[in-house]
């Protein structure tokens, strides 16, 4: 499928930082609950992930990461997740989170 380049600049691709993170037993697969920082003009928004093969709460406080902030939010059990969190499967069909190599401001724009 091909798309536009305004379908790509559609989709609001944002870093923020980690503030908050839990495990979420309560998720039909391991998932780890999230707070993240996307600064002042987006604050704060919550996210559900089944990161929980290469990262654990203590381990995600403090990370950047990308996440989609456009999408709806989307009920994930009891929970609300505001954003989608961004990452590819390694070899063994785990995610591995996006984030970039160096610190940035939370809120900045993917371009």
């Amino acid at each position: 499928m091909t798309i536009t380049f305004d379908d790509f600049l559609a989709v609001d691709i944002r870093v923020g930082t980690v503030v908050e993170a839990e495990p979420y037993p309560e998720a039909r697969k391991p998932s780890i609950k999230m707070v993240i920082d996307f600064g002042d003009e987006i604050g704060l928004k919550k996210s559900s992930a089944q990161i929980t093969v290469h990262y654990t709460p203590e381990t995600l406080v403090g990370k950047q990461v990308t996440a989609v902030v456009n999408f709806p939010p989307r009920q994930i059990g009891k929970f609300m997740s505001e954003v989608l969190v961004m990452g590819f499967m390694d070899e063994n069909d785990a995610v591995v989170l996006v984030g970039p190599d160096q610190k940035v401001l939370n809120g900045g724009r993917l371009h």
